[in-house]
Parts: structure tokens; sequence; C-alpha cells
């Protein structure tokens, strides 16, 4: 089967149930049966497996303690399983109910089936027949719970855990979104995909995640852009004693520090092929080999990845496995550049002044009224950290009292002058827009309009327009002088 794993000695796995806390629960009035195949889940690293042989202690059961899933005889003493099974999904609507019986009807299957049970197993069962349809239901139980739980999040503005998301200073409600989706996957062990541009802060993202996860292990994070296979290899996997020239000893990896943790992987849209097949392979098994060794080692780190780059254009360009995207695209986060989120302008800049002074030791100055007007007109290209580099510089600068405009206009003068050598990208180009019946403006009539809406834009101080313009202020007032005289 495509979703069964198997490689010299290891067992099969439920990669997905193996790290959760809910257990499964085998019901059977045969205390053999239960013995067997609980030992078949727990070698397949299913730790957590509850065995009952009297059906009338499961409902009781049920009422104090959640389970992931539940595996049902059909003939049962007492409380008949078909019984059983319509009062659990009456009372239980939520968990799934695999039937296993000796019963090979059609009739019978049909009933259990109509009643609620998600699969019907004839005894005996083959073990990997047995272990796919666990497999099957325990990641359907785990995709419902977690639309459940998304659905509850986005209800309510109201998240489980403020103290989370601290380190992200924001109002933006696109934001608050995103926080609402990290507790809704919170408790999965599925990849995810972090993206965004540059410095938008995906790194406060996945330590959020990681804190929302509870996850008793370390955070590790590694920057894989720029690793050769063998560099990445070494870091990600450790290696063996003698594994190559210079191992004197063995040497454990990222992976193994990460162990019942997060491993983050920076920039994954800089592996090479090689690095993306061995990675396709953790993702996929759960295991990987030590350099110099041919004895896998399991793996219990959650994968998070993150790239300011587009997967999916490189996909089409054959730089990156269509394969991989899909093992880390499981839960994808997408953080909204500042541009987009300008009301969050304010309070990093506040932020960011409080940090600046604090740092270089100097009393937190006072922000002009025009900065905000400036910065809320200013692209950012370098979002967040760009915000954060201009405070730091211009705090570093400053004397005392209100801090000086001089250094941001000078920094988004430089940004936009640069830009204007270049091409526009597509989503600021579009923001342009002429009222010309739509024939095709002059260069004069295009210069005019430029004017005009940089003055609109910073309520009429020319020092702001010019900056946006990408100009000195002097040019700005001589086109302004020229327009005036005709």
């Amino acid at each position: 089967m495509d979703d069964i794993k198997k490689h010299k000695d290891i067992p099969l796995k439920l990669s997905n149930i193996t790290q959760q806390s809910l257990p499964v629960l085998l019901v059977d009035d045969e205390e053999h049966i239960l013995l067997s195949y609980r030992a078949t889940l727990r070698s397949a690293g299913v730790e957590h497996v509850l065995t009952i042989n009297d059906s009338r202690q499961v409902l009781p059961l049920l009422e104090k303690k959640e389970v992931s899933l539940i595996v049902m005889d059909l003939v049962m003493p007492h409380l008949a399983g078909i019984e059983l099974l319509s009062k659990i999904k009456f009372d239980f609507p939520h968990i799934p109910v695999i039937v296993m019986t000796a019963l090979n009807e059609v009739e019978k299957a049909v009933e259990c089936m109509r009643s609620g049970a998600l699969d019907y197993l004839v005894k005996p069962v083959e073990e990997n027949r047995f272990i796919s349809a666990v497999m099957r239901l325990a990641e359907l139980r785990v995709l419902g719970d977690e639309i459940t739980s998304l659905k509850q999040h986005l209800l309510s503005d109201r998240l489980e855990n403020e103290d989370n998301f601290s380190s992200i200073v924001t109002n933006s409600r696109k934001m608050r979104a995103v926080f609402h989706y990290i507790e809704a996957v919170s408790g999965s062990q599925k990849p995810v995909i972090i993206t965004g541009e540059t410095g938008v802060g995906k790194e406060l993202i996945v330590k959020s995640i990681h804190r929302s996860s509870g996850l008793k292990g370390e955070f590790v994070g590694v920057n894989v852009a720029g690793l050769d296979d063998n560099i990445l290899s070494d870091t990600l996997f450790g290696h063996k004693k003698g594994a190559f020239t210079g191992a004197d000893k063995d040497r454990d990896g990222l992976v193994a520090y990460a162990s019942g943790g997060t491993l983050f992987l920076d920039e994954i849209g800089d592996l090479n092929e090689p690095s993306q097949v061995k990675l396709l392979r953790l993702l996929e098994e759960k295991m990987y080999y030590p350099i110099g060794s041919d004895i896998p080692v399991k793996s219990s780190a959650r994968i998070i990845a993150s790239t300011n780059r587009d997967l999916l254009r490189m996909i089409s360009e054959g730089k990156f496995r269509n394969d991989l995207y899909y093992r880390l695209h499981t839960h994808h986060i997408h953080i909204p550049p500042l541009r987009e989120r300008a009301e969050d302008i304010p309070l990093l800049l506040d932020h960011f002044l409080e940090e600046a002074s604090l740092s270089l030791k100097k009393n937190k100055p006072v922000p002009p009224r025009e900065l905000m007007t400036l910065l809320s007109n200013y692209y950012f290209p370098g979002n967040t950290r760009e915000l954060q580099a201009m405070v730091y510089d211009a705090v570093a600068l400053h004397k005392s009292g209100t801090i000086s405009m001089k250094n941001f206009n000078k920094l988004v003068a430089e940004e936009n002058l640069s830009a204007s050598s270049g091409s526009l990208s597509s989503d600021r180009s579009d923001n342009f827009t002429f009222n010309l019946s739509g024939r095709f403006p002059t260069l004069k009539e295009a210069q005019h309009y430029l004017t005009a809406e940089a003055l609109k834009r910073s309520n009429g101080n020319q020092g702001i327009a010019a900056s946006l313009l990408g100009i000195t202020r002097y040019t700005l007032n001589k086109r302004l002088i020229r327009k005036k005289n005709g």
C-alpha cells in the first residue's frame, strides 16, 4: 500500500498519531485478540492503547476519558456490538469507529456502516490492513479536530493563550487571524510552511507555534541557505565516528537535539536537489540516517519551514520538488507585509524607540507628528526589520527631545530612488492609475500626477513628498515653482 512504508527491519508506523496523547481503544471479549492487536499497534509506534473486554464498560469510560478512535468487535456478550455502535455514534459522534468481526456478511457490513462505522474488517485481519485502517481514521480524526478548533477560533477573537504571542507587536486583524490559525493547528504534528517577504517576522511566528504546541522538547533552528548537501546532512543528521576524515567521535545532529520539540528550517527554498530528497525522506518516514551509519534513527521532531520565495514558481522551473512542497504544505501560514497592516506602524515605532533607547542607554525620544505620515506612505520593502533598522539608526544619532526627521527622510528617499532605477513590482505598479479617459499619459502629465499625489499623501509636507518621490526637497520646490509659472 502507498500509505504504508517499509524499509529493512523498520516497523510500520502511524506517524500521525504516535505523538498524540489520545489513546486508541480496542474492544473485544476475547483477551488474546486484545493482546495481539495492542502489540501490533505498539510495534507500529502507537504507545497509548486501551483495551476493554466487557462491552458494558465502554460508554462509562468514554464519559470520563477521550480516545482518538475505537476498534470494536461485533459479536460480544452483554451489550451487542451493533447496539454499542449506535450508542457511541449518538453520544460521541466525533469518535471514529472500526468494526472488526469474524462475520463476513455483506448485509451486516452495510448495517454497521449505516449505524456510523467508518470501516469494517473481517477477522483474521492481515497486519498491514489493520494498521492502514487505523492510520486512515486517525488522520480523519486529527483533521476533524483541527477544522472544529479552527471554526471555534475564527468565530471568536479570544485566544486561548495570549502570552504565546506576546513577542509579536501587532494590532492587525490579519495577524490576529494568523494567531487563531496557529492555535487551531498547534496540536498537530504535521509540518508547517511559513511564507512571507523578508523581514516580516517569520521566526517570531515559528516560536509562537512552538510555544502553542506545548511540546516538551527544544526549539532548534537552522538557516539552510548556502549549505551544501554534505554539510546539511551532518548538521541535521549528525555522524558516526570514522564516517569521514576528522570525525573522531559520534555527533548528534539538530534533528536529535530537537527530539520531542520543533526543528525550524529557515530559507527552505534555497535547498539543493539532493538535500530536498533527504528532507522528503525525513518527513515521509520520520526516520533518518546519521552519516556513516546504516541503522535508521527515529525522529520525533515537528518540522517547520519558512521561505520568502515563490515555491510554486520554483516547482514550475524545476528548482523545487513538487512532492516536498506538498509534504511541507499540510499547514500553511502566510504573514502579510507591513504595508498591508499599516495600523501596526505606530505600535512598532513606539516599541522600537523604546527598545533602541534601552539598548543604546539613551532617553526615549519623542517622534514628530509628520513621521507617521511619512512611514504610513512608505512601501517598506524590508518590512518590520527595515523599520527597526531605521529607528535604531535614528536613535543612535539622536541627542535629545524630538527625534529628527532627517534620517528617516534620507532612508526613504534613498530606497525610492533605488526602486525608481529598476522596474516596479506588479503589486506596486497596480496602484498607479490615471484618470485620463483611457489614453496613455504623457511624461509631463505623469510627473504632475505623481507630484500632486505625493503632496496629498504627505498632507502638503514638501519634505515628506520629496522623500516619497525619491528626489530632494530643492528639486521638488523647483518643479512646483515651474508648474505655478506655467
